[in-house]
């Protein structure tokens, strides 16, 4: 594991387009979006120390917001092969034990993580309705071993403002979490394998 924070794509890029498995059977793309008041897609696994520290605020989150119209859809991108806590059957099976009503989608070719510029876990991406992204970086301030506690403050904020037709705030610090486990050789130009440095 390597200790990594946010690219930060720049605000107002338009939303990659996608189409993905996903644990409830089908798939799942951004069309299926369209009539949301915003969109957050969360880069996410089953087995990253940093996901599982946020699991709970971000099932108490996504399930408040999906109820004012929020379309949220979870991605995997981790090479499932050398990681199979994070396959597609694992997948299934913690979307059940965490109760998440988001879908869960495997990125398996890892095309859909390179195209946001997704580099940790978890990676948080909120567009408007009209696919413009309006905030990327952190849930809130804790972490795994800095004992502030898990409110999602700062994610909170930019939805709230988004739905509110207000531009989300301009400071916004990146997300910090595993990398996302690359396939040998599939490595993007932002990948530091020495870590972010925050």
């Amino acid at each position: 594991m390597v200790r990594t924070a946010s690219t930060m794509m720049p605000l107002g890029t338009s939303a990659p387009e996608f189409s993905l498995p996903e644990t409830d059977g089908g798939h799942v793309s951004l069309a299926d979006f369209k009539d949301s008041k915003a969109l957050l897609v969360v880069f996410m696994c089953n087995h990253c120390p940093y996901v599982k520290h946020v699991a709970e605020q971000l099932k108490l989150l996504t399930d408040e917001y999906m109820q004012h119209g929020v379309g949220v859809v979870g991605i995997n991108s981790n090479d499932i092969a050398k990681y199979p806590d994070d396959n597609f059957d694992a997948m299934k099976k913690e979307k059940e034990d965490r109760g998440y009503a988001f879908p869960y989608a495997l990125d398996e070719d890892q095309s859909v993580a390179i195209s946001y510029g997704a580099a940790c876990t978890p990676d948080f991406f909120l567009f408007g309705a009209d696919y413009k992204l309006v905030y990327r970086g952190q849930l809130d301030s804790s972490r795994p071993s800095n004992g502030e506690p898990v409110t999602g403050i700062d994610l909170r904020t930019a939805i709230d403002e988004t739905i509110a037709g207000r531009s989300a705030a301009v400071e916004q610090k990146p997300s910090i979490g595993c990398n996302i486990k690359w396939k040998e050789g599939n490595e993007p130009g932002y990948f530091d394998p020495k870590g972010s440095g925050y």
